[in-house]
C-alpha cells in the first residue's frame, strides 16, 4: 500500500504565536551558545608572538561570523518565519530522510541502552587508549611550512678573507646548481648595506628556488634533497645550516636566533663563555634529531694593529693625524666625491687594492710623506702587526653572550630538546656564579604557547560550564553537556596519531575549536532530551507509581530520535567543510591538517557520543532520580 503523505494547517494567529514562542525560547540558547563559542576560542585571543598572528585572524573570523549570525537569528529569523511559515505544513516523519535516520538510529539507541554496560564500558575504555597515544605524540612549535624554498647558511671560520669567501660561495651554488630539483640559486656573504643586518662576512646566505614537485626524481621529499646538498657541500672550515627564508627571518626577529633551537650562554668574559659554549655543544653531539650544530665563533677574529710611535713621528716631524689620514686612505677608504644619477646620491671612495689590503709587509711599506725627509715606509713611525679579538660581540640583558645553534630534523623538537636537556643539567649545575644557560629559538616559542594554553584552558572550561548552568538552570544537566568534551579527545587523538602529525599550537587550535561545536551540539541533545522529559510529566504526572522505566526508556529513545535530521546536518555540514582539507596538497596545507584533524575525528566521536551514550547517561540519571527521590527533575520550560 502506497504511504500518503499528511498535511496540517495551522491558523494564522496561533502560526504567529508558535514564532513567537519559539524565538523566545531560541534566542536564550543562541545567546549561551554564542558564548561558549566565543569563550572557547579565548586561549586563542591570548595568545602572543608568532602563533598570535597567525591564529589571531582564525579566531576574530569566528567570533564576528558568531555575533552577527547570533543577531540575525534574533532578529531576521522571526520576520522571515512570518513571511514564509504560510499554507500546509506536513510534519517531520514525513520526511524520507527523516524516517530512514531513525529506522536506522533507533535499533542501535536501543541495543546500547540494552547493553549499558558495554556501552560505557566502550567508551572508557577509547579514552583511555586515547590518552596514551597523545602522551606518545611528540611535540613542537608549529607544523613545518613547506614554502617551496630553501636558505643554506653555511658559517666560515671567523678570519676568513673576503676573496676566499667569494670562492667558497661560488663553488657553493655550482653545486647546489647541479643537483635536478633545483631551479635556481642566488647568494650573499656578509652584511648588506642595513643597519638591521648585522651578518659577518663568515656567514653565507643562499636562497635555492625548488621546481614544482611534479618534476622532482620519482620518491624525492625535500628532506631528501637537503641530505644530498648536505652531503655534496662538505667543504673543510664550513659548517653547513639548513632553514627556509621566511622562518629563518621570523626566527631571526623573534628570538634572535638563527635555527631552530639555540643554547645561550651569559657570563662576564667572552673567552670563558666561549668554552662553555663548546662543552655545551660536546655534551649534545650524537643526539637523535640534532642536525647542523656550531657554536657562534665569539673569539678568533683577526685585527690589524698600528701602534703610532709618537718618539718617531716627532723626530720625522708628524702628527698623529697625519699617519691616521695615510692609514685611512690605505685601509678605509677616502671619500672624493659624490656622483648624482637621477635622484641618487653616491659617494665616489678611494683606497688601496684587496691584494695590498692582504699583504701585511706591503702595509709596513706604506709611504707616509713627510716635510724634511721625504716618503718613509709606515713601519718607521708604527708598530704593524696582526693580533686576535672577537669577531663580532653579542650581548642581551646588559650580559655578554654566546649561542650554541642547531636545527632538528627527522624528529619532534619537544623530545629533542628534552633529552639535550638532560645531559647539559650536570653540566649546569658546575657553572660558576655570574654565568647561566638559556633556552631559545622555536622551543623559547613553544614553552610560552603552552604556558598561556595550560593556563587558560582551566578558565575556560569553568565558563563553559557557568553558561551551560544558566542555560539549563541544573548543575546535573551542564556536566552532562561538558562530559562531550574528553570523549571528542578519542577520534581526534586518534586522528593525529594516524596521521603521524606533532602536538604542536595548530593542533591545539584545533582541539579549541572542537570543543566549542562538540558542547553546542550537545546542548542540543539534552534540550530535546528534557523535552522528552516535560512530555511524559505532563501525561503521566511525576510520581514513581506513575512512571515506570520503560516509560523513561521509551521517552529518551524518542527525545534523542526526535529532530534527528538537525543533530546530523551540524556533524555532516562540518565535516563536508573540513575533509577536503585532508586532501590539500598547497602552500599553506602544512598548517592547515593539523587545525582540521583534530576537528574531523573528534566530530565523529563526539556525534557518537552524543547520540548514543548521552541519552544512556541522561537515562541512567533519571531512573536514579526516579529510585531515590520517588520523581524525576524537569526543567521548567523557560530553560
Amino acid at each position: 500500500m502506497k504511504w500518503k503523505k499528511p498535511y496540517y494547517k495551522i491558523p494564522n494567529d496561533i502560526r504567529l504565536s508558535i514564532i513567537e514562542k519559539s524565538c523566545k525560547q531560541v534566542s536564550r540558547g543562541v545567546f549561551f551558545s554564542t558564548v561558549i563559542i566565543i569563550t572557547s576560542f579565548l586561549p586563542v585571543f591570548l595568545l602572543t608572538g608568532q602563533e598570535g598572528k597567525l591564529f589571531g585572524p582564525l579566531a576574530y573570523t569566528k567570533t564576528f561570523i558568531m555575533v552577527v549570525d547570533a543577531i540575525l537569528v534574533v532578529t531576521l529569523a522571526p520576520v522571515l518565519l512570518s513571511f514564509f511559515m504560510r499554507g500546509r505544513f506536513r510534519p517531520e516523519a514525513a520526511n524520507p530522510v527523516n524516517r530512514v535516520l531513525e529506522k536506522l538510529y533507533e535499533p542501535v539507541i536501543r541495543a546500547c541502552i540494552k547493553w549499558r554496560k558495554t556501552t560505557i564500558a566502550i567508551n572508557i575504555i577509547a579514552l583511555l587508549v586515547s590518552v596514551p597515544l597523545l602522551m606518545s605524540l611528540g611535540k613542537e612549535f608549529m607544523p613545518p611550512l613547506d614554502e617551496g624554498s630553501l636558505l643554506f647558511m653555511p658559517v666560515t671560520l671567523p678570519d676568513v678573507s673576503n676573496s676566499e669567501v667569494k670562492r667558497i660561495l661560488q663553488v657553493q651554488d655550482k653545486i647546489i646548481k647541479s643537483v635536478p630539483e633545483v631551479e635556481n640559486v642566488l647568494g650573499k656573504a656578509g652584511r648588506a648595506n642595513t643597519a638591521t643586518d648585522n651578518s659577518p662576512i663568515s656567514m653565507i646566505e643562499t636562497i635555492v628556488l625548488l621546481k614544482p614537485k611534479d618534476q622532482w626524481r620519482p620518491g624525492k621529499t625535500k628532506d631528501s634533497i637537503i641530505n644530498e646538498l648536505n652531503a655534496k657541500l662538505q667543504i673543510p672550515g664550513v659548517t653547513n645550516g639548513w632553514t627556509q627564508p621566511i622562518i629563518n627571518r621570523i626566527n631571526m626577529l623573534s628570538t634572535g636566533i638563527r635555527t631552530d633551537v639555540g643554547v645561550k650562554v651569559y657570563g662576564q668574559n667572552l673567552d670563558s663563555i666561549y668554552a662553555f659554549s663548546q662543552q655545551v655543544k660536546n655534551a649534545l653531539e650524537g643526539i637523535d634529531g640534532v642536525k647542523d650544530m656550531y657554536v657562534e665563533p665569539i673569539t678568533g677574529g683577526k685585527y690589524i694593529d698600528i701602534i703610532i710611535n709618537r718618539e718617531e713621528i716627532a723626530r720625522y716631524g708628524l702628527s698623529i693625524d697625519d699617519v691616521n689620514i695615510i692609514v685611512e686612505s690605505a685601509l678605509g677608504g677616502m671619500k672624493l666625491t659624490t656622483t648624482i644619477e637621477g635622484r641618487q646620491r653616491f659617494s665616489v671612495n678611494a683606497r688601496f687594492g684587496q691584494d695590498f689590503r692582504n699583504n701585511l709587509e706591503a702595509l709596513k711599506r706604506l709611504q707616509v710623506q713627510t716635510m724634511n725627509f721625504g716618503p718613509i715606509p709606515l713601519q718607521a713611525v708604527a708598530d704593524i702587526k696582526i693580533s686576535e679579538g672577537p669577531p663580532m660581540i653579542n650581548s642581551e640583558n646588559a650580559m655578554l653572550r654566546g649561542t650554541v645553534l642547531f636545527n632538528v630534523r627527522e624528529r619532534d623538537m619537544g623530545s629533542t630538546v628534552q633529552e639535550a636537556q638532560k645531559r647539559l643539567n650536570n653540566m649546569i649545575a658546575k657553572l660558576p656564579k655570574g654565568y647561566f644557560l638559556e633556552w631559545s629559538g622555536q622551543y623559547e616559542s613553544l614553552m610560552r604557547g603552552e604556558q598561556t594554553l595550560k593556563f587558560i584552558l582551566p578558565v575556560v572550561l569553568i565558563i563553559i560550564f557557568l553558561c551551560m548552568y544558566f542555560a539549563f538552570g541544573s548543575v546535573r544537566e551542564a556536566i552532562l553537556s561538558l562530559v562531550t568534551i574528553p570523549f571528542a579527545l578519542i577520534g581526534g587523538a586518534y586522528m593525529i596519531y594516524f596521521w603521524h602529525v606533532n602536538l604542536s599550537i595548530a593542533v591545539a587550535v584545533g582541539f579549541i575549536a572542537l570543543f566549542g561545536l562538540a558542547v553546542e551540539t550537545g546542548i542540543v541533545m539534552v534540550i530535546y532530551l528534557n523535552d522528552a522529559m516535560q512530555q511524559l510529566v505532563a501525561k503521566k504526572g511525576n510520581s514513581r507509581e506513575t512512571i515506570t522505566n520503560a516509560d523513561l526508556r521509551e521517552y529518551v529513545i524518542h527525545g534523542a530520535a526526535k529532530r534527528l535530521r538537525p543533530k546530523i546536518m551540524t556533524v555532516c555540514v562540518s565535516l563536508f567543510a573540513l575533509v577536503p582539507i585532508l586532501w590539500s596538497s598547497g602552500v599553506g596545507s602544512d598548517v592547515m591538517k593539523p587545525i582540521v584533524l583534530p576537528m574531523v575525528g573528534g566530530v565523529l566521536t563526539s556525534a557518537t557520543h552524543i547520540l548514543l551514550v548521552t541519552p544512556l547517561i541522561f537515562l541512567l540519571t533519571k531512573e536514579y532520580e526516579l529510585r531515590k527521590h520517588g520523581k524525576i527533575d524537569v526543567l521548567d520550560a523557560k530553560h
